[in-house]
């Protein structure tokens, strides 16, 4: 339990960390891989070099500090993140060593504002919150390792299919490389991919949705290649170009909490734009397979014709099921977007619906289903990279 005067210094720094927290991150980052270079093999560098990670990390310091009387209340994000460190290998020990340099940078850029007892009170607040992660990740790693096929960290896959699904994303067909079948997994759920790219130092972890329903001996990742001069597109590229059927890849276990609720029966629609398609794929097939009465609709939103994957999967499963419409729009094309008149024709309100692309697409799209009435409960959504808040939800 944390003290009444820390719970009260940390809240009472709740307006300097929203003021400053982005330099303070970004000091934090800079401090901390100099001294531990090693790291880098864990965290994200391209969202490193676009700041998003320092924003991420921002945004959770500034949450806690808000909450700091009930840390319950940030614990959908703190289990979101925890999923993600999980995914990624972050282990207890990493711990003490982000307390260390965070500490450091709030003293470095507050200068002569953070007296002794707002760093011992950020220090006693930080203790209580790495615990908890600690716990949940721990929780979540034995969980990982104890299932059937299950293990912890990561594991060597090979991969086994390379298909082309259109013009820039391309599916990866993985098994594992000793022979075993793989753990079941929840449709929207995501693995890690950790590569080795030759002349780099460190190695390169990338999250991708798993793109097909859950199957005993792979699973399937569908990757966007991603351009040349793209931070992101490092590993897309590589990839892209360079990985071929029978090259062996680490994988870590599924993970993630954006997932389709298979025990519901009311309606469901799932809303995708470009290669947000990926997880909704897994959970159309869930409903395709297992629930093939349940009423369901699949809107998307793809550039053109070309850039449009997996349109004849989706139309194979929607000829199967009882009750599903499946429409997709065009923006190279007039009126190619999609509308709140196209969300009330596609998306029962009394229903849930899931939504994933590209963060502008989220945001809209949500803002329009809750205009149609729909509530929060009711509206799932994921999006891509560090878990920063949406801008307007």
């Amino acid at each position: 339990m944390l003290s009444e005067q820390t719970r009260t210094i940390v809240k009472s720094t709740a307006p300097v960390l929203a003021e400053h927290g982005k330099t303070i991150t970004t000091v934090f980052y800079s401090n901390m891989f100099e001294a531990h270079p090693e790291l880098l093999n864990i965290f994200n560098q391209a969202n490193q070099k676009q700041g998003r990670q320092q924003t991420a990390l921002a945004n959770t310091v500034y949450a806690a500090a808000v909450h700091i009387d009930n840390l319950e209340a940030i614990l959908p994000a703190v289990v979101q993140i925890a999923n993600k460190h999980v995914s990624l290998g972050v282990k207890a020990e990493h711990y003490p060593i982000v307390g260390e340099y965070l500490l450091k940078a709030i003293k470095e850029v507050l200068g002569d504002a953070a007296t002794d007892d707002v760093i011992n009170a950020w220090a006693e607040a930080y203790g209580v919150i790495a615990d908890v992660f600690i716990s949940i990740e721990n929780g979540m790693y034995e969980k990982s390792e104890t299932q059937e096929n299950g293990w912890s960290f990561f594991k060597d896959f090979t991969i086994a299919r390379k298909v082309k699904e259109s013009e820039n994303i391309t599916s990866f067909y993985l098994k594992p490389a000793d022979g075993k079948n793989v753990p079941s997994y929840e449709a929207g759920q995501y693995i890690t991919v950790r590569l080795a790219i030759p002349g780099e130092e460190f190695l390169f972890n990338r999250q991708y949705s798993l793109s097909q329903a859950s199957r005993p001996d792979e699973f399937r990742i569908s990757v966007k290649r991603e351009a040349d001069n793209d931070p992101n597109g490092m590993v897309s590229v590589y990839l892209h170009e360079h990985m071929n059927e029978g090259d062996r890849i680490e994988v870590s276990a599924p993970a993630g909490e954006f997932v389709l609720d298979t025990k519901r029966d009311t309606p469901v629609a799932f809303v995708s734009g470009g290669v947000g398609i990926t997880p909704m794929m897994s959970m159309f097939e869930t409903v395709a397979t297992q629930t093939p009465e349940r009423p369901v609709s699949f809107l998307h939103a793809a550039r053109n014709e070309t850039l449009h994957a997996f349109d004849k999967d989706v139309q194979k499963y929607a000829a199967a099921m009882d009750n599903a419409k499946y429409k997709t729009l065009y923006s190279d094309e007039p009126q190619g977007y999609i509308t709140r008149d196209i969300l009330e024709d596609m998306v029962d309100a009394s229903g849930e619906v899931y939504v994933c692309g590209p963060v502008p697409f989220m945001e809209k799209m949500i803002s329009e289903l809750r205009a149609l009435g729909m509530s929060d409960e009711q509206i799932h959504y994921e999006f891509f990279g560090p878990a920063v808040a949406l801008q307007s939800v």
